[in-house]
């Protein structure tokens, strides 16, 4: 294996989870304890693992990238790293397909982004390639049109009205893959006339999990990965090592200019979180902890008597809140106006806002030791301002030019699935009015 002449890369610590892999139970999990073991999100149709056989010659492997040094320098699991070294392995990207493959000395082992090519094919028909122009999409989303937009990090799908609205938001789903049903979110405000436009990350950000049944393949194939940060199957990190679970934030301005709207003064950024029980059935709407601070006159008029703070939202914020309060009747609004200055408040009827202010220094736990799962226990509710990602997609909503509001919407696991099942009645419906039934 050629040496790498790269620097070395330096993991911000917002992304670095100091664990012990115990290497004689590898595939005792570490990460996602919460996603696959409290909220029993499902991650089976994500990724899928496949013996290429036979296995391809050298010159197949020629047009791919290769991270075989990229991931062995930036995986935070010694047990994978070790495990990489000791096959022989080497590891590639088909950039194109986002397919990764696994070339050990005897075999070749090819791992499937399941989940972006079922997508792709829903919208496409097939998997596109490169860019595409914009597509009519009315069998699966009446109304609107969708494009494809091609990067190293498998792409995005682009979703706009055929009739531009710039009084709707426009939604983003920056982690599609991982946060399981939040496309079908996205599709049910679209549907229902709530958002302009969309935007869906295709690509991994690192924290998906392999589903069991993948896992019990490798270990068939004595590949046992552990699948605790399970970077080494697609890349955490570019070949600079900034992460890759920020693209599609940072590309928020590319992705607004090949749209035919104005630029957006709401964005509703869609994510799935696991609550604090398994019933939780709370929406949190975050706007921010690390700088650049939301401005509390920017928000609407705030009043605080004693210790206990109302908030008045202005028009743009009522929009934003009318739209997620369809979600659930439990609301609550979460962010910081500076480094030891929180808000915790909860949505009433009349779409007012009431609650406190802390010091999220003092205040804010981990929910689970090891893991970044942040969470407030006076209230016993999970704690999102720490998100930076939010933090990434503010800085960029600025060089728009419409001062956007960015609302961070967490909806809960029970919701979703909820949703997801309307999706599918809906579209049975549909099928029946087709068919003349």
């Amino acid at each position: 294996m050629t040496k790498s002449k790269k620097p070395p890369v330096t993991l911000s610590p917002l992304f670095i989870n100091r664990f012990e892999v115990d290497e004689a139970a590898p595939f005792k999990r570490h990460l996602n304890r919460l996603e696959v073991e409290i909220a029993r999100e499902d991650y089976a149709g994500l990724k899928q693992v496949e013996m290429v056989e036979p296995s391809p010659p050298e010159e197949y492997f020629g047009p791919f990238e290769e991270l075989t040094e990229r991931l062995l320098h930036t995986t935070q699991n010694n047990y994978n790293r070790h495990l990489l070294t000791q096959l022989q392995a080497r590891v590639y990207l088909d950039v194109p397909r986002y397919h990764i493959y696994y070339r050990l000395p005897d075999r070749c082992i090819r791992f499937v982004p399941a989940w972006r090519e079922r997508v792709l094919k829903r919208f496409f028909g097939q998997v596109p390639l490169a860019d595409s122009g914009w597509r009519d999409c009315q069998q699966v989303l009446p109304g609107f049109r969708c494009k494809y937009l091609a990067d190293g990090a498998g792409g995005a799908l682009l979703l706009q009205a055929e009739t531009c609205d710039p009084e709707l938001p426009l939604l983003t789903v920056s982690h599609g893959p991982y946060d399981p049903h939040t496309l079908e979110v996205a599709l049910y405000f679209l549907r229902s006339g709530k958002g302009q436009a969309a935007m869906i990350n295709l690509g991994f950000s690192g924290r998906e999990p392999l589903a069991d049944a993948n896992l019990q393949k490798l270990k068939d194939w004595g590949v046992p990965l552990n699948p605790s940060n399970i970077d080494v199957i697609y890349p955490y990190v570019d070949d600079l090592g900034h992460p890759y679970c920020y693209t599609h934030e940072e590309g928020l301005c590319r992705y607004v200019s090949q749209l035919d709207c104005p630029p957006p003064d709401l964005i509703v950024d869609v994510h799935g979180y696991v609550g604090t029980y398994a019933e939780d059935e709370r929406v949190l709407v975050g706007m921010g902890g690390l700088p650049p601070y939301p401005q509390l006159a920017e928000l609407g008029r705030m009043e605080a008597r004693a210790d206990v703070v109302h908030l008045q939202p202005d028009d743009r914020f009522r929009r934003g809140l009318t739209m997620v309060r369809e979600l659930s009747d439990q609301i609550y609004v979460q962010f910081c106006t500076g480094a030891h200055q929180a808000y915790q408040l909860g949505l009433l009827g009349g779409l007012q806002l009431i609650g406190r202010t802390f010091d999220p220094h003092k205040e804010v736990s981990s929910l689970l030791p090891g893991e970044e799962r942040s969470y407030l226990p006076q209230e016993n509710i999970r704690w999102l301002p720490s998100a930076g990602a939010n933090a990434k997609q503010r800085i960029e909503a600025c060089k728009l030019g419409s001062r956007a509001l960015c609302l961070h919407v967490e909806i809960p696991t029970r919701i979703r699935r909820q949703i997801a099942l309307q999706m599918k009645q809906w579209a049975i419906n549909e099928s029946f009015t087709s068919s003349g039934i």
